[in-house]
Parts: structure tokens; sequence; C-alpha cells
């Protein structure tokens, strides 16, 4: 199975969170305390409206299938969450979040 990939807000939280992660597999830090790093140095996953999801798309200057095809979803589902029949989870709003920060070419 992959490992998943970490996306941080630097490569400064990056170090950080690496050294953290290091000293919770020793033992010296607690899980709560890995929990509390692990919000200070990831970036975070926001929700979106149907009407967010619409403009971000918009914004990057795609169809929704382009928009599907990058985010590793179907049309139907972009088309559901720009409608908001159905809401964007897990990895797709992980995704979302990357494009709202830093464009479709962060995950393209």
């Amino acid at each position: 199975m992959a490992k998943a990939v970490k996306t941080y807000k630097s490569d400064a939280m990056a170090s950080v969170h690496e050294i953290a992660s290091g000293l919770h597999q020793l033992g010296v830090l607690d899980k709560k305390t890995m929990r509390e790093f692990d919000e200070a140095c990831l970036t975070p996953i926001e929700s979106f409206t149907p009407e967010e999801i619409r403009a971000l798309r918009e914004r990057e200057e795609v169809s929704q299938m382009v928009f599907a095809r990058h985010l590793n979803v179907s049309k139907d589902s972009v088309c559901k969450w720009e409608s908001g029949a159905k809401h964007p989870a897990g990895a797709s709003l992980k995704l979302l979040s990357l494009v709202k920060r830093k464009g479709l070419s962060a995950i393209a």
C-alpha cells in the first residue's frame, strides 16, 4: 500500500513535522501532542459551498470534465458538488483546498 503524501504549509513546517514524527515514533511525544503538530504543520482542509466550487473551477478556466480529471473524480461528481446535490469529502476536499491556495497546476 502506498504511503500518503502530506502537504505542508511551508518547508519549515515540513521539517518541524518530520522531527515531531520521529519523536513520536520514539515515544517522546504522545498521540495528543502529535495531533497538535499535524494541525499546525499540515495544510488545512476546509469545506466548500457549491458556489465556491464553481467559482474555483471557473477561476482555473476549465470545464467540469477537466476539473474532474485533475481531482480524480467523475464529471458527475463535480456537477453534483456544484449543484449542491452532494458534497466533496476526504481526498477531494484536500485537493480542492490545494487548488484554492496554489492553483490547478499544483495538482496537475
